[in-house]
């Protein structure tokens, strides 16, 4: 048994997030997570909300509540979703923790003693109309790089290059609009990054197996330009992790918080640490999860995130780890995923333009939404949600090949033989194919699941399903029993025994359909197969089970028309 250590981006905390989000990061990780359990493994899954910095100031200023009420309710509302797609979170974590304060402050302390911290007098942003120091991605502008003219003024999301917001070419206020914007001294920290490029560069270099979108990313960070530049890590705002040294006070940091980049990262350290306190457990329960020193060494870390979050995990975040001086767990694998598009366009928070996690919920069970986002989640280039494409996937991948297998065999055999297991001799010729089949099939499903191909493992995994509706079509028990009772009872109890393998295979990408299907079956307690042959002998003559209910329902033109229309515009 393997240790494995699973952490999703953070979402942050001001709205609910849509299903590009979700796919970009969080899905594929519980994909990952439930998989590995399923293989015997232990797995520590974590993900927390991220909830510092000035957009979460403006949305509770929308809602007229403090930032951290706004912050509590948020948090329970994204929580609340996560369990409604099914995330199995170990942890579900606040950046705003008092472990995360405490540990964030710590890195701080450690930085600087190491020499990796300096005091900066810089020319910051000031808005006059918002009365207030503007943080970089407040300031809006025209990237001087690409000439993209909403680049943010820590980087550009169009082609992804780091930005000051002095670079920004006719600036703006992201927050009023206005151009009435003057430069003034204020003092921050700033991480030396430079100071440690090649040690990052080194240690990026060795990680043979990422994907090229995650090291190309890196790389052109360590490299555009003057490379690998220090990063102020210190903002003017009331919000956030109060700069301290340790637990001392930092001389002429007084009121200035900590940058949420710099802390959002830790809080995957910090929310391992919540859950170490929820579970009634001491430090050394966490600590083996995250320290080398601690019984780290065995962990294997793999980080899930969309494209934008790279640069900050592959560079910021382990120089902080780094220049910290101490034996903390780096990351040995980072999954980064392309951008999810919105029939031809964008997924707009402020229009309401796509499907959001709440929505998606209301019109459909999870299972629908897990199965279409990670069959086509956007690994190697940017996928585009449509609806026809979702409709079409759903009717033929999960209705037509899953369910109505299931609902087939289980509806025949109580037609015929009653709500039991019949009585059967040997599995014939026929089956034994099916077998050497199925095994090809499911050994290529689990190399795909360990490697992270997302996409390449949901088509394994359909094909398996395939196989079975290939069979019956072929075996045709409803045929076969008019002449030989006893060979169409061999059949179906293969097919009852096949809707036991495909609810252990199915449970990573649809678990609520993939447990009720187990439930029906009366084989909750079901294993990973081994030897597919054995496992398709699990369920024996006599053993119970029952007809579930419709696993999915088909999605109808009128349904897939009037849902496009409601989420095409403005959310009311």
């Amino acid at each position: 048994m393997a240790r494995h250590l699973i952490t999703s981006a953070l979402p942050y905390i001001n709205g609910i997030k849509h299903l590009g989000n979700l796919v970009g990061s969080q899905l594929p990780a519980d994909l990952y997570a439930r998989y590995l359990r399923a293989r015997g493994h232990e797995v520590m899954f974590i993900c927390a909300t991220d909830e510092h910095g000035t957009p979460a100031e403006l949305a509770a200023a929308k809602t007229g509540e403090a930032v951290a009420d706004y912050c509590a309710r948020m948090h329970a509302e994204q929580k609340t979703l996560a369990d409604g797609f099914g995330l199995s979170f170990d942890h579900y974590g606040r950046s705003s923790s008092d472990r995360n304060r405490t540990l964030t402050q710590h890195f701080a302390g450690r930085l600087a003693d190491q020499g990796y911290i300096r005091e900066v007098s810089e020319k910051q942003v000031y808005s006059h109309a918002d009365g207030r120091f503007l943080p970089d991605r407040y300031i809006e502008g025209t990237c001087p790089n690409c000439g993209y003219d909403k680049a943010r003024g820590d980087q550009c999301e169009n082609c992804t290059k780091q930005l000051d917001p002095t670079d920004l070419i006719n600036p703006r206020s992201a927050i009023s609009g206005s151009t009435d914007l003057e430069v003034r001294e204020t003092k921050h920290l700033y991480l030396r990054q430079s100071a440690l490029k090649g040690e990052i560069a080194d240690w990026i270099d060795g990680k043979k197996d990422w994907p090229i979108l995650t090291t190309s990313i890196a790389r052109k960070w360590l490299t555009d330009g003057d490379g690998l530049r220090d990063r102020g890590i210190t903002r003017d705002l009331d919000w956030g992790v109060p700069v301290k040294r340790g637990d001392a006070e930092w001389p002429g940091m007084e009121g200035k918080v900590f940058y949420v980049w710099f802390d959002a990262p830790i809080e995957y350290i910090a929310a391992t640490a919540e859950w170490a306190d929820a579970a009634g457990g001491d430090d050394a329960a966490w600590r083996r999860w995250w320290r080398l020193d601690e019984g780290a060494d065995d962990v294997t870390y793999t980080q899930f995130m969309g494209k934008d979050n790279v640069p900050f995990h592959t560079l910021s975040f382990p120089a902080t780890l780094i220049g910290s001086g101490e034996p903390w767990k780096m990351v040995d694998y980072i999954k980064s995923f392309n951008y999810l598009t919105y029939a031809g366009g964008q997924f707009s928070t402020s229009q309401g333009r796509g499907v959001f996690m709440d929505h998606a919920l209301q019109i459909l069970p999870a299972d629908y939404w897990r199965w279409w986002l990670l069959s086509h989640a956007p690994e190697s280039g940017d996928s585009e949600f449509t609806w026809e494409n979702f409709q079409q996937s759903v009717n033929k991948d999960l209705a037509d090949v899953l369910g109505n297998f299931v609902s087939r065999i289980t509806k025949f055999c109580r037609a015929k033989f009653g709500e039991a297991v019949p009585e059967s001799g040997d599995y014939g010729p026929e089956e034994q194919v099916l077998i050497t089949n199925l095994t090809t099939r499911i050994r290529a499903y689990e190399a795909n699941m360990e490697a992270m191909e997302v996409r390449k493992a949901a088509s394994e995994l359909r094909a398996i399903w395939v196989l079975g509706n290939e069979y019956l079509q072929s075996a045709a028990p409803w045929s076969v029993f008019k002449t030989d009772p006893d060979r169409a009872a061999m059949q179906v109890r293969m097919g009852l025994n096949l809707i036991r393998l495909y609810g252990v295979l199915s449970v990573p990408f649809i678990p609520f359909a993939a447990q009720s299907t187990l439930q029906a079956m009366n084989a909750t307690d079901a294993d990973w197969p081994g030897d597919v042959a054995q496992a398709l002998q699990a369920l024996p003559a006599g053993h119970a089970f029952s007809v579930p209910e419709v696993l999915f329902a088909k999605i109808t033109d009128e349904n897939s028309a009037e849902w496009e229309q409601r989420f095409s515009g403005v959310r009311a």
